[in-house]
């Protein structure tokens, strides 16, 4: 270079050294563009790969919280039905061995089907009486706990829940209690014990460390059995000495885990936190959730570090990619300008030559926007691609809810869709016949029925949310005609004969339409396979009216119901059916007493007889 310099004039030589002075500052502030767009890029991308985790974090948690409570809701009603069970009821005011022994042997027969870990009776004193283990070297059965919480509370609220250490299992769990009153008073309480091993199994291998504190914070339920009985801060020692004293959590340290706060920023909650059998602490989403029902906080650690460094690398390449385009043009700027300079030297003597290169240039700059064009191109089509599928995630999200939902719904509106599929049957039939009347009253049925498909989903909404619908007056005989419109053509096809007498047309009953026509339909439903395959099956359907009440009676000429399956008609699980979930009778017997009526039960060889009480509106 030294010997270009000093061939060139002297203002061309301070041009061009004027020249790299710009080059240089153009280089030295496209590399503080880059270093200042890839630090942006990486706090951009750690905030987003945080949102990520904790979106993620929030969606496990919540996902672990209604898992809970499904259990927890589970075996919440198992008091509230065995208190009002006959042999409990019985055994409380008995005392007798035989009603005491076939008591423990129902209450052993539940574990199996309800999940729980223990159910026992105690009486009004706190002694327990019967127990699922009666025959187990653990049975509770002759210990007195009326020193428990659970008994306490229950005898003075009504029902109660106490979580802690049990005195005799030394096992920790959920003890659900609810208060047994009689005509004189108090006769006893009925225990459900639940443990959480399996919910904590679950929980252990599909998703992220994860556990449960109740309002002192104190880990009830976890993913790591180790955790169990610590706290999330030190307990101050006025508090530690009662909470000891109680043996509630036997004696448990209760020392406080080894979780700090890695930010002091609410949202996203990052901690450290050390995990059982690991050496050092790890970084952590922390979310929190209300168990529903419950003052329990649902807790779930998320780790944050790989996802955050493949977001933050992420956006690191899409800013490069971004910057890319600027650099090319920026370095194609000072190669333009260098030749600039060079042209200078030979500007007089190689015009031609400079006309020439400039042409080529030219061309060059038509092929650079060629490719700039092609490479807008091809980026507006990956970020069509990639909305395309974002749209089908969330329809596949949406297919998910759907399949959560679908069972609940199938059970109730399978004798809809029957009854749609014979009259569209009996249609074609029509059709091939060229009735096109009785057609087209096929498919005006057809029509009816989907829309009481829409009001059993409605309904179903409704008591999921733990809603019951509006209650009132209702006409005996829509309740009537509405169950014989789903299951008259099932009755024609299967039942020898079926007899219906209606009441008057403006006989009402308390309650609400479409539960009580559920009622009315499962009891003919039970009916009418009772006589399935049996010689001259008959079912009939009457009503009996006096000044305060309505009865509908369903009975047919079946085989009856077996002595075994009558003891315990309306307890859940109790089923004579091979597929049967013995749920039917249990719901039908809870919605006619909610609205203040009661079925009663006749059976013998000669048939069943069902006889629903409904509160008559005058």
């Amino acid at each position: 270079m030294g010997e270009e310099t000093e061939n060139l004039p002297r203002t061309s030589y301070r041009a061009l050294r004027s020249g790299w002075a710009i080059n240089v500052a153009l280089v030295a502030v496209a590399a503080v563009i880059i270093i200042a767009a890839l630090f942006a890029a990486a706090d951009y991308g750690r905030q987003r790969g945080y949102q990520t985790v904790t979106d993620r974090a929030r969606n496990t948690a919540e996902l672990n919280a209604v898992l809970l409570r499904t259990v927890l809701e589970k075996q919440r009603s198992i008091p509230f039905v065995l208190s009002q069970d006959r042999d409990v009821i019985s055994a409380l005011s008995t005392r007798s061995e035989s009603v005491l022994q076939l008591l423990n042997r129902k209450l052993e027969s539940l574990i199996g089907g309800t999940g729980s870990a223990v159910i026992y009776l105690l009486d009004a004193g706190g002694l327990a009486i019967a127990a699922s283990n009666w025959n187990e070297p653990i049975s509770f059965v002759g210990t007195n706990y009326s020193f428990r919480p659970y008994y306490t509370r229950a005898v003075r609220n009504g029902s109660a829940e106490h979580y802690a250490l049990g005195t005799v299992s030394k096992r920790p769990g959920l003890y659900i209690s609810r208060r047994i009153d009689g005509p004189t008073g108090v006769l006893g309480v009925i225990v459900v014990k639940l443990e959480f091993d399996e919910i904590e199994a679950d929980w252990r291998r599909n998703s992220d460390p994860t556990f449960v504190v109740d309002q002192r914070g104190i880990v009830l339920v976890t993913s790591f059995p180790d955790w169990r009985f610590m706290t999330e801060g030190v307990i101050p020692a006025d508090r530690m000495g009662p909470l000891r004293e109680s043996l509630q959590f036997g004696g448990a340290s209760l020392t406080p885990l080894d979780i700090v706060p890695s930010t002091s920023q609410a949202e996203p909650d990052i901690v450290r936190a050390r995990l059982p059998g690991a050496t050092s602490r790890r970084e952590f989403v922390r979310v929190q959730t209300q168990v529903p029902t419950t003052s329990w906080k649902l807790q779930s650690l998320t780790p944050a570090t790989p996802a955050v460094t493949e977001s933050v690398r992420n956006a690191q390449v899409v800013t490069l990619l971004f910057l890319a385009p600027l650099l090319s043009l920026t370095a194609f700027f000072l190669r333009r300008r260098g030749l600039a300079l060079r042209r200078a030297r030979e500007q007089e003597a190689a015009r031609l030559e400079l006309e020439r290169r400039v042409e080529a240039r030219t061309a060059d700059l038509s092929t650079a926007h060629a490719e700039l064009v092609m490479q807008a191109e091809e980026r507006q089509k990956t970020e069509t691609k990639l909305q395309t599928v974002q749209l089908e995630l969330v329809q596949a999200n949406r297919l998910a809810i759907l399949g959560q939902v679908t069972a609940g719904v199938a059970h109730e509106i399978n004798q809809p869709v029957a009854a749609i599929r014979s009259y569209a049957d009996n249609a074609a039939t029509f059709l091939d016949r060229h009735q096109v009347a009785s057609v087209r009253d096929n498919l005006k049925t057809i029509a009816g029925l989907t829309e009481r498909i829409g009001s059993i989903t409605d309904e179903l909404r409704t008591f999921s949310r733990k809603g019951t619908g509006e209650s009132g007056p209702v006409n005996v005989v829509d309740i009537i005609e509405g169950a014989m419109l789903l299951l008259g053509s099932r009755f024609r096809q299967r039942a020898g004969q079926i007899l219906t007498e209606m009441p008057p047309a403006d006989v009402k009953v308390y309650g609400n339409r479409i539960r009580l026509e559920q009622v009315l339909i499962n009891l003919m439903q039970n009916a009418l396979e009772a006589t399935e395959g049996g010689p001259a099956s008959r079912i009939s359907v009457r009503c009996a009216i006096d000044d305060e009440e309505v009865r509908l009676t369903i009975a047919d000429n079946g085989p009856g119901i077996p002595d075994s399956i009558m003891q315990m008609l309306f307890t859940p699980f109790n089923t004579s059916k091979d597929r049967g979930l013995g749920l039917g009778l249990v719901i039908c017997h809870d919605i006619v007493a909610e609205y203040g009526g009661h079925i009663e039960v006749e059976s013998s060889s000669a048939g069943a007889e069902f006889t629903v009480h409904l509160r008559k509106v005058v």
